[in-house]
């Protein structure tokens, strides 16, 4: 079933949003050479406490996890681009993060997610990165209302289509708002002119992700995290969405 939020919802998703945002400009501040992927983490958990939010990633155990997920941010490093466990891992110069978060103010769910190079960036690794940035801003272009959700999708594929890289269709965008995961699914792929009407109030969690070379992904033995299968550079961008009367409302923009 997909909800359509009112102005006044989507307004609260909104309030979650900002947070997200300063969650995600934070952790793009601290991620430097040397910083453990523990410690940002801790740091992110404090902040939730802080703000008095909750993490929906917190005891999330959907059938593609080995669960519960105990932490309440992803980070994955370079070939990892998806559901990064937090783990014993000192940041290298050079290295490709990816955060991704979702948390819960109030009983609406707001998610983003971002990749950064540490240190010395690559010109490859920054040209993936602006490649799911543009894909994304590409998207949120389409999410206008009488559009369809093909349209989305196909504009996130014409810019991966462009810039060469190829896309994986088992993981995409989904519906947002009382939880993490509604209603519909988003694929990175698709045709332009097909599926669901977007309307006023639905609300969506965009997110291309691309791997240089491959679309194929498999899994770490801690079951969560995905990287790309073989072992070629990712990154990954996500903006939480509001279809509204008139222009596409970003709900979870960063200023940085």
């Amino acid at each position: 079933m997909i909800e359509l939020k009112t102005p006044a919802e989507i307004e609260r998703m909104r309030v979650t949003g900002r947070f997200v945002a300063e969650v995600l400009s934070e952790v793009g501040r601290i991620a430097d050479v040397g910083v453990n992927l523990l410690d940002l983490e801790n740091h992110v958990r404090g902040m939730i406490k802080r703000r008095g939010a909750e993490s929906r990633y917190w005891d999330y155990a959907p059938s593609f996890g080995r669960g519960p997920f105990r932490n309440v941010i992803c980070l994955s490093v370079n070939d990892a681009v998806l559901h990064g466990l937090p783990h014993d891992y000192t940041l290298r110069d050079g290295d490709v993060l990816t955060a991704d978060i979702a948390v819960g103010i109030d009983g609406w769910v707001a998610d983003s997610a971002r990749t950064v190079i540490v240190g010395t960036p690559a010109e490859e690794d920054l040209r993936i990165v602006r490649a799911t940035e543009d894909a994304l801003e590409a998207a949120i272009d389409k999410a206008r209302p009488g559009n369809r959700l093909g349209d989305i999708s196909a504009a996130i594929w014409e810019v991966a289509r462009d810039y060469g890289y190829p896309v994986n269709t088992e993981f995409g965008g989904h519906g947002i708002g009382r939880t993490m995961h509604e209603d519909p699914h988003v694929p990175n792929r698709g045709r332009a002119g097909r599926g669901l009407v977007l309307r006023p109030g639905l609300t969506l969690a965009l997110e291309p992700w691309f791997a240089r070379t491959t679309g194929r992904i498999i899994y770490d033995a801690d079951g969560w995290t995905i990287r790309s299968a073989d072992g070629s550079r990712t990154a990954h961008s996500e903006h939480t969405v509001a279809v509204t009367e008139d222009e596409p409302l970003v709900l979870t923009r960063r200023e940085t």
